[in-house]
């Protein structure tokens, strides 16, 4: 299930506003109503869309919805004046390779900026991380193929430390290697300053609680903030 957020309710009771034939309007205010529409059509314009590609981490399992991190992320970015519309396309229990077959189906739902969240399962699972590099390379080619102007940020997960640390090593290489490779901008690790620390998690200790959830999404904001605003820049930039 794809959920959005971003709009606002004065934006909700705004449309399907018109003028009707008969209505006493000087052609001044007549004017003055159409520059008001251009600039609203401006402003919709500029928000930009965000779609969170991603596991559990995503969805804010365990959690209300709307205290997931990309919710908290619009409302980060609308109180910076940077306003988005978030697509949550957060899916409990998907591995690297369940991402590869949703993704040309959630990719269905127009973005400027895909956020891709994929990994951590595979790592609980000790999955190998060879096929986790192949499976996060054919998700960019599929989004790249389906929304070639979308920017791409790939959010680094990373495999506990008992598997060992070559495992370890490895797993962490597989998202540097693809980033690279592909010109993508890096999240570091996604539950940094959250994983471990058991006042930040739920009680199975793998998910963060709300206070966690904030920190993640600093983690993010700090990243995606500088993208949202070269994508509004470029918009207007074509407006002119």
């Amino acid at each position: 299930m794809l959920a959005c957020t971003g709009n606002t309710p004065e934006e909700a009771g705004t449309r399907g506003a018109r003028a009707f034939p008969g209505d006493t309007a000087t052609g001044q205010s007549v004017a003055s109503d159409r520059a008001a529409s251009d600039l609203n059509t401006r402003k919709a314009s500029e928000k930009v869309t965000v779609l969170f590609f991603g596991t559990s981490l995503t969805a804010g399992y365990g959690l209300d919805p709307s205290i997931a991190f990309p919710n908290l992320l619009a409302a980060r970015a609308r109180e910076a004046g940077l306003p988005i519309v978030a697509v949550n396309a957060g899916l409990s229990g998907e591995t690297s390779a369940g991402a590869v077959r949703r993704i040309e189906w959630v990719l269905r739902q127009p973005a400027d900026i895909i956020v891709i969240e994929t990994g951590g399962n595979d790592a609980l699972r000790a999955l190998d991380a060879d096929s986790l590099e192949s499976n996060l390379r054919t998700i960019v080619d599929r989004v790249r193929a389906a929304a070639p102007r979308a920017r791409i940020l790939l959010a680094v997960m990373e495999a506990p430390p008992n598997l060992g640390a070559a495992y370890t090593r490895r797993f962490r290489e597989a998202y540097v290697n693809v980033a690279r490779a592909e010109n993508l901008t890096l999240i570091p690790f996604l539950l940094e300053g959250v994983a471990g620390h058991a006042e930040l998690n739920q009680a199975d200790g793998v998910h963060p609680n709300e206070k966690g959830e904030v920190i993640v999404a600093d983690n993010v904001w700090k990243v995606l903030k500088p993208v949202v605003v070269d994508v509004r820049e470029e918009r207007l930039r074509n407006q002119d």
